[in-house]
């Protein structure tokens, strides 16, 4: 039987302690603790000397391999060209980016060492599943390497248009190496399209349906997988925390005001500044909603020692002690900007309590809160989600959210009344458009229907793993986790 290799930037090793894990430990465990596999990627520590080899632990049938990178490496490749260049071209920021040839040259390091790593741990028949912007050229390496496996990769932010991916430096050697894996998979069929142009543009031969691409003797397919969210699970936690008393005081504490709600990284891309503008045009021009309505947002911090984010926290914190200056007083505070990481049980109860959730991103790949916070509503009496245009999930919930163009502050803010103001009839209406998509398609169907397309029926690969399809769904629960981890704790 094929084992499923996992790559990803960032291990959550087990505790040896046996204390509460993160979010993406337990979706490890629980994938693939009936049926083995591998977790490879890097340990989170930065030490004086390279790994010599992966530092490999067991623990309830998942083989967790992980390597150390050392201070130049981490500086180079994840602060340097990861985060300064690949994020912010790749979300349509190319103003934003820092190119060195040192950072470039880092993260190809890095990826080479990956890829010898890796090399000594695969089988013939493992099936390899890469994720996201750290590891685009790995694939290439490890094909250097003599490696023919089925190799996937999965993009959890944007793919911008061929002429912005351009702008990355030699991107010839970081995102065209993406035409080295089997299948690339995407969250939109827009960022498919946009790969596919870029593919063309580089000479290759895109077939008709826009699903594949000839390039360099090579085929790749490409395609479009939502990440999706464990539906019925995360609404039963929410269920669950809305009876506690944390969550319990939480409600008490707004005295029946309404309440808005928003959870994001500390990161540009998500829009705050733009949100705080809507929400202080909103309390400007529509004084009868002071004292009724609270808007928390919850913001974790992230890159705390890169400079520009250290910026934004300054500008962010001080946006938001201007409106609290201007609007509140002493038995209403308008906005709580709080800066810290909860629960994801937590997180369910606070979005239950949700009259209106604002996920209004500049660009995202995806976006999970949106997801979640619909997902864990009360279908009797459910809160509205106010949803930027400009992230993923739009194209699967767009039928009931109100979507929104973030650079639009009078409209974010007559959307926002809008959704204060809805009548019950249309809120469930709206919910219940949305929730359907989300039981369709949950994370269930959408690790089935990337694992089909990276390993097709016909191939005796296929065949060789040999797993029922309910192992199949589980084994690749990972990304969608493992992307909501990222929003949270900034990996």
């Amino acid at each position: 039987m094929s084992r499923i290799v996992v790559v990803s930037n960032r291990v959550a090793l087990p505790q040896k302690s046996g204390g509460s894990a993160g979010g993406l430990a337990v979706a490890v465990n629980a994938a693939l603790k009936d049926k083995g596999g591998i977790w490879f990627g890097w340990s989170g520590r930065v030490a004086p000397e390279p790994s010599d080899a992966p530092e490999v632990t067991h623990r309830a049938g998942i083989t967790y391999a992980v390597i150390d990178l050392t201070g130049e490496d981490y500086q180079e490749y994840y602060n340097g060209f990861a985060n300064r260049v690949l994020w912010p071209v790749l979300h349509y920021r190319a103003d934003l980016a820092e190119f060195s040839r040192a950072d470039l040259s880092g993260y190809m390091r890095v990826n080479r060492m990956f890829a010898d790593h890796l090399a000594r741990i695969l089988k013939p028949d493992d099936i390899v599943w890469i994720h996201d912007y750290h590891m685009m050229p790995l694939a290439r390496h490890l094909r250097e390497r003599g490696h023919m496996n089925r190799m996937g990769f999965f993009l959890h932010i944007p793919m911008p248009p061929a002429d912005i991916i351009q702008a990355v430096p030699q991107h010839a050697q970081t995102v065209g190496a993406l035409a080295h894996y089997d299948l690339v998979g995407f969250q939109t069929d827009g960022d498919r399209d946009n790969f596919a142009r870029y593919l063309e543009f580089s000479g290759g031969r895109i077939t008709p349906d826009g699903t594949g691409c000839d390039i360099g003797g090579r085929q790749v397919t490409l395609g479009t997988f939502p990440v999706a969210i464990e539906t019925a699970a995360f609404a039963r936690r929410a269920r669950h925390a809305h009876r506690t008393r944390y969550v319990k005081a939480f409600r008490e504490s707004l005295s029946d005001r309404k309440l808005i709600i928003g959870v994001d990284r500390l990161d540009y891309s998500k829009g705050i500044p733009n949100r705080f503008d809507a929400y202080e045009h909103f309390l400007r021009t529509v004084p009868e909603w002071h004292d009724r309505v609270s808007y928390v947002q919850i913001t974790p911090k992230s890159r705390t020692d890169v400079p520009e984010y250290q910026e934004m926290d300054r500008d962010v914190s001080h946006k938001a002690g201007q409106i609290n200056g201007a609007y509140s007083d002493v038995t209403w505070t308008p906005l709580r900007y709080v800066n810290r990481t909860y629960s994801r049980s937590a997180l369910a109860g606070f979005y239950r309590v949700a009259d209106a959730a604002m996920v209004t991103p500049l660009r995202d790949g995806m976006n999970l809160v949106a997801k979640e916070f619909v997902a864990a509503q009360d279908p009797c009496d459910p809160g509205v989600l106010v949803l930027s245009q400009f992230a993923g999930a739009a194209a699967e919930l767009g039928a009931g959210a109100l979507l929104v163009n973030p650079h639009d502050t009078e409209s974010m803010a007559a959307a926002l009344k809008r959704a204060l103001e809805m009548p019950l009839a249309e809120r469930r209406e709206r919910h219940s458009r949305m929730m359907r998509v989300l039981e369709a398609r949950d994370i269930d169907h959408w690790a089935e229907a990337f694992l089909e397309a990276l390993v097709p029926e016909e191939t005796s690969a296929r065949r060789a793993i040999a797993l029922p399809r309910a192992a199949i769904r589980s084994v690749v629960r990972l990304p969608a986790t493992w992307a909501r981890d990222l929003l949270l704790r900034g990996a």
